[in-house]
């Protein structure tokens, strides 16, 4: 074979992710904070990009009839554009609500939810609020501690070492290096660093400071002049208590049942991280992106929550305006550039929320039993399960119920939570949800009695009688990941009253 350069043709197939693609792929799966985040910085940065003010109807599914889910196109022009659209979709969605606006300069818009009333064209007096709106600015922990530092520490010898101390405590409220490294670190006398460590012990909250875990319990009993013989006995047997070992704390502490349990209930009313809590942040309230309710013949209405989803139109009126207007062809070139990244923000927001809409109602379908009667009831399920009745890919039915959550009358859920595991039944019966089995071995260990303690092979026959086929090592994998104690604790708890 001879060497040398050639020229040589090739066809091949090869998929290609352009970076529109990736974009709608990524806002599938993103939360809508994160979606609502990412519209707010394209109304920024393209001009041709709008709120869209106007009511729009809500978007509702019954769960009976998912495929008339997605809106009717609003005219000929609508259908024509959405049967186009759907042939040439990157996802597995349909878009069809794309529409020329009649508002002044016209648009093209996402219908997906009311986006009035979320920031926009406000002027001054509409953004005033009340002196009530105004949240108390909450001190920090250090900042709490600092106060009474200087409040509490005359000496500047001893003030220096109280901040050195408050520089080098954890979130939790811990401080497990010695004093005499902090003595050596400052150059004075160790013990002046343990007087100065013994009064912050003291300080709000009590038990901030300490090395380990008996001292700051140590304290705060001190504190409440609760600390006697016993409880330093219980106090240096932790292990014992956290074994459950009822009778060996009995024996070290010299107490009988009703005074260790007295004991043991102090000592849960202590606080074992007492700088954790101060800086807790508030919990977030989760919002849910699809929202559930019955109607009155019985079934399921499923709709999009239109407080999660932005609406935004291309302003065709402006865009003309700016054609016009042009003066070379690196203008024309920029204004089609964001009208194609605006007109493609659209449809994929609208695909968002069809396809959304789409795998809510379906999964609802699915876990009827769970909404009625309980978690009792939940149905194994799969992603192919919902995939393949909603025609798109297993891939895409992940990406949906990723960071989605839906509000139903038993609570909020995330998506996710509806599809679990399947455990086969006995002698070839139905399957049984993962989730369900675990509620269920819940619900034998809270019934148990003093003399009738379950083991984890006495809750595997009973799961077999009720159809459930489960080995013993599935039952103590559920069991530990409900953090519930084995049978041997269990008999040591309930064997002192609580």
């Amino acid at each position: 074979m001879a060497i040398g350069p050639r020229l040589d043709m090739r066809h091949t197939q090869s998929l290609v992710m352009t970076p529109q693609l990736r974009q709608a792929i990524k806002l599938l799966q993103s939360s809508n904070m994160e979606v609502t985040a990412f519209v707010e910085e394209e109304l920024e940065r393209n001009p041709l990009l709008e709120r869209d003010e106007r009511p729009e109807p809500r978007t509702v599914a019954d769960e009976r009839a998912p495929e008339a889910m997605a809106p009717e196109p609003r005219d000929s022009l609508d259908a024509a554009t959405a049967t186009a659209m759907a042939a040439d979709s990157p996802l597995d969605a349909d878009y069809g609500n794309v529409y020329d606006g009649d508002g002044s300069g016209g648009g093209s818009g996402l219908g997906a939810g009311d986006g009035a009333g979320r920031g926009g064209r406000a002027d001054f007096d509409d953004d005033l609020s009340g002196i009530e709106d105004l949240a108390d600015a909450r001190k920090t922990l250090r900042e709490h501690l600092g106060e009474q530092v200087r409040l509490s520490f005359h000496d500047h010898r001893d003030r220096l070492i109280a901040a050195q101390m408050l520089a080098m405590v954890d979130p939790a409220g811990r401080l497990p290096v010695t004093d005499a490294a902090i003595a050596a670190a400052m150059g004075c006398e160790e013990a002046k660093v343990a007087a100065v460590r013994a009064r912050m012990q003291r300080l709000d909250p009590v038990g901030m400071f300490c090395r380990d875990l008996r001292e700051c319990l140590a304290v705060q009993l001190a504190d409440r002049n609760r600390l006697d013989p016993c409880m330093e006995a219980l106090l240096d047997n932790l292990d014992l208590l956290a074994r459950r070992d009822l009778r060996g704390l009995m024996r070290v502490c010299g107490v009988d049942a009703e005074d260790l349990a007295e004991m043991v209930a102090e000592l849960k009313r202590l606080d074992p991280k007492p700088g954790a809590s101060f800086d807790a942040a508030p919990a977030m309230a989760v919002v849910p992106d699809v929202l559930m309710r019955r109607t009155n013949d019985g079934g399921w209405a499923v709709e999009l929550n239109p407080e999660t989803l932005p609406r935004i139109l291309v302003n065709r009126g402006f865009h003309a305006r700016a054609v016009v207007g042009a003066r070379n062809r690196d203008d024309k070139a920029f204004i089609a550039d964001k009208l194609q990244s605006a007109t493609w923000l659209v449809k994929s927001l609208e695909q968002r929320a069809n396809t959304i809409l789409k795998v809510a109602a379906e999964i609802v379908r699915r876990q009827d039993a769970f909404f009625r009667l309980g978690v009792g009831h939940l149905r194994p399920l799969i992603l192919r399960d919902v995939a393949e009745h909603v025609s798109m890919h297993e891939s895409t039915v992940s990406r949906v119920t990723a960071n989605k959550y839906i509000a139903t009358p038993r609570g909020t859920f995330e998506l996710k939570y509806f599809f679990t595991t399947a455990i086969a039944g006995t002698s070839g019966g139905e399957s049984h949800s993962a989730e369900a089995v675990r509620f269920r071995i819940r619900e034998m260990i809270m019934a148990e009695g003093i003399d009738d303690v379950l083991s984890d092979d006495a809750i595997v026959e009973r799961l077999r009688k009720e159809g459930v086929d489960i080995a013993r090592r599935t039952v103590a994998k559920y069991r530990e990941a409900l953090r519930i104690p084995s049978s041997v604790q269990r008999k040591r708890e309930k064997a002192v009253p609580a």
